[in-house]
C-alpha cells in the first residue's frame, strides 16, 4: 500500500520525481506558452484610495486646456501666417505622425524606467515642459518670424511658419509624452480593479473637460489683449495678441496641475524591488522580459493580441475616423459655413470661430456631465452597449451639421450677413450633444484595452501606445484626404 501511495507523493507539482527541485524556467514563459499567473509571484498590490487618483488624473486639465486653444484657435491662426485653408490640414499631420512614434516609445520605456523618480512620472514632468516650450514658440511664432527676417507686409510669413512648425510638432509630442505615461500610472494604481480602472479613466476624462471648458472659453474671449497689453507687437495683432495669452495661462496652470499629479503618488523604482507597486504586470522580471529592440517588440506584440484586444482597436479606429474632421475643423466650420466669413475678410470669420469656441465649451460641460455617470452606465448597460449607443449618438450629430450646413447655404442672411439665431442654436445643440459621445471615446476604450491587455503581460504604457496606433494610423490617411 506505501508502494502504491509514494508516486503520488512525488508527482506535487514543484517536484521532480527524483526529489530534486525543478529546473528554473525562462522568464515569462510557462508551461505550453502561456503565461504564469501573476498572483502566485506576486503579493496583491495595496488598495489606492480613488482621491489619489482622482489627484493623479489632475495634469489632464493643463494638457487639455492647451489642446482645447490649439483647436479653437490654430486652424484660423494657421491661415493668417499665410498658409491657405486647403493645406491646413497637412499641417495638423504633425499630430498623427508623432503619435505613430512617440506614445508607442514612451510607454514601451516608461514600462522598463528604472529612474529613482519612479516609471511614468519622469515622463509626465518632460511631457508637461515640452508642451510649455512649445505654446511659447506657437504663441511667439510670428514675433519670431519677424526677428528672423519676415517682412512687415505680405501675406506670408515663411520663417514664422517655420518656427510655428515646430512649435506645433513638439506640442504634439509633448502631449503623448504626458498622457500615455498618466493613464498607465492610472492602470498601475488601479491594479486588477476593471471598475477602478473605469473610474481612474473617468476621473482623466473628467480632467479633459474641465481643461476643454477652461481652454474653449478662454479662446472664446477676444479681450485678453486689453489685460495683457504687452503680447501686442507690431508683428502679433490682436488676434494673435489674444493667442499668446491664452498660451501663458495654459503654461500656469499646467505648472500647477503638474505638481499636483506627481506629488500625489511614490512610484518605488523598479531596481529597488523586485515588485513593482501599484502595478498590474506584476514582477520586475516580467516586466523586463526579453531585451528585444522596441519596434521589433511593438510589432510582435500585435501577435499575442486577442480578439476581444482587437475589436476593442477596430472599433477605436473606426469612431476616431468619424471624430477627426470634426476636431480639426469645428471653429471654421462655424466661421466659413454658419457665417459665411473669410479669414482675410472682415470680422464675421472671427466672430464664428469665437462662437464655435463656445459651443465646445458647451460640448465639454456635457462632456465632465457624462463622464460622472459613465461609470453607473457602464454597471447598469455594459461598458460595450454604452459604447455602440454613444456611437450611434455621435452618428445623428453629424448627420444634423451636414442638415444645418445645407439649410445655411440656401438661406438668405440678414442686411449685416449674420445668420439668424434658428441656425447659430442648432449648431450650438449639435456641439453641445457631442460632448456625451466624446467623454465615452476618451475613456472605455482606455479602460477596455486597459484590463484586457493584463494577460498578456504587454505593460501598461505598451498597451497604451498600441491604442494610440488605432487613433493616429486613420487619422493621419485622413488628413491627407480632407
Amino acid at each position: 500500500m506505501e508502494r502504491e501511495k509514494r508516486p503520488l507523493k512525488e508527482t506535487v507539482p514543484g517536484r521532480h520525481r527524483s526529489g530534486a527541485p525543478p529546473p528554473p524556467r525562462v522568464p515569462g514563459r510557462h508551461r505550453g506558452g502561456a503565461a504564469p499567473p501573476v498572483a502566485a509571484l506576486a503579493p496583491p498590490p495595496p488598495r489606492v484610495p480613488l482621491r489619489q487618483l482622482f489627484r493623479v488624473a489632475s495634469v489632464a486639465c493643463g494638457v487639455q486646456f492647451g489642446w482645447a486653444l490649439q483647436l479653437s484657435l490654430l486652424t484660423p491662426y494657421v491661415q493668417e501666417l499665410g498658409i491657405p485653408h486647403a493645406f491646413a490640414s497637412l499641417v495638423w499631420l504633425c499630430g498623427p505622425l508623432s503619435g505613430l512614434i512617440v506614445q508607442p516609445l514612451i510607454g514601451h520605456l516608461s514600462d522598463r524606467s528604472t529612474s529613482s523618480f519612479g516609471r511614468r512620472r519622469p515622463y509626465i514632468v518632460g511631457g508637461a515642459a515640452t508642451i510649455g516650450l512649445s505654446v511659447l514658440l506657437v504663441g511667439h511664432s510670428a514675433d519670431l518670424g519677424r526677428l528672423l527676417g519676415d517682412p512687415p507686409a505680405g501675406s506670408r510669413h515663411p520663417r514664422a511658419i517655420a518656427v510655428y512648425l515646430l512649435g506645433f510638432w513638439l506640442l504634439d509630442v509633448g502631449n503623448n509624452t504626458t498622457q500615455g505615461p498618466c493613464r498607465a500610472l492610472l492602470a498601475d494604481l488601479a491594479g486588477k480593479d476593471h471598475r477602478r480602472t473605469r473610474i481612474a479613466n473617468a476621473y482623466f476624462s473628467l480632467f479633459m473637460a474641465l481643461g476643454n471648458i477652461l481652454g474653449f472659453a478662454t479662446g472664446s474671449y477676444s479681450g485678453w489683449f486689453t489685460i495683457l497689453p504687452f503680447t501686442v507687437t507690431s508683428a502679433c495683432s490682436i488676434n494673435c495678441a489674444n493667442l499668446k495669452s491664452a498660451f501663458l495661462l495654459d503654461i500656469i496652470l499646467l505648472i500647477i496641475t503638474t505638481y499636483i499629479s506627481i506629488s500625489s503618488v511614490q512610484e518605488v523604482p523598479l531596481n529597488s524591488s523586485s515588485v513593482a507597486p501599484y502595478s498590474a504586470e506584476g514582477t520586475e522580471e516580467q516586466l523586463n522580459h526579453g531585451q528585444e529592440a522596441f519596434l521589433w517588440e511593438l510589432i510582435g506584440s500585435f501577435r499575442y493580441l486577442t480578439l476581444p484586444v482587437w475589436m476593442v482597436l477596430i472599433v477605436t479606429a473606426l469612431t476616431w475616423i468619424g471624430w477627426f474632421p470634426f476636431i480639426l475643423f469645428d471653429t471654421d466650420w462655424m466661421g466659413r459655413e454658419i457665417y459665411r466669413g473669410n479669414p482675410d475678410e472682415g470680422q464675421r470669420y472671427q466672430t464664428g470661430v469665437r462662437m464655435g469656441a463656445f459651443g465646445l465649451m458647451l460640448n465639454s460641460v456635457v462632456l465632465g456631465f457624462t463622464s460622472m455617470v459613465i461609470e453607473k452606465m457602464c454597471r447598469k448597460l455594459g461598458a460595450g452597449l454604452v459604447w455602440g449607443i454613444s456611437n450611434i449618438l455621435m452618428f445623428f450629430c453629424f448627420v444634423a451639421m451636414l442638415i444645418i450646413s445645407y439649410i445655411a447655404k440656401n438661406t438668405d442672411y440678414q442686411s449685416s450677413g449674420l445668420p439668424s439665431v434658428g441656425i447659430v442654436v442648432s449648431a450650438l445643440i449639435a456641439f453641445a450633444i457631442l460632448g456625451a459621445p466624446l467623454a465615452v471615446t476618451y475613456s472605455i476604450p482606455y479602460a477596455m484595452i486597459s484590463s484586457r491587455i493584463e494577460s498578456l503581460r504587454l505593460g501598461q504604457g505598451l498597451a497604451m501606445g498600441i491604442l494610440n496606433l488605432a487613433i493616429v494610423i486613420p487619422q493621419s490617411k485622413m488628413k491627407e484626404e480632407i
